[in-house]
């Protein structure tokens, strides 16, 4: 799975670099309210993705134990 990034290959003076400019496109006040909405983002994706193997093995035993 690394290799899969490893054209990223990103320095710590490239990751402020990075940092600086979206803290410029975006400014110190933005920035706590993107991250949480990135990671409210996320959260969600996980939730949908690992909800639906759940409901499905749910559906499964329910079905199972009822006849």
């Amino acid at each position: 799975m690394l290799a899969q990034f490893a054209f990223l290959d990103l320095s710590t003076p490239d990751l402020l670099i990075i940092l600086a400019i979206v803290l410029l496109l975006f400014g110190a006040k933005k920035l706590p309210e993107l991250s949480r909405s990135i990671g409210s983002s996320a959260r969600e994706l996980r939730k949908g993705l690992s909800g639906e193997d759940e409901k499905s093995e749910k559906t499964k035993q329910a079905d199972g134990s009822e006849s």
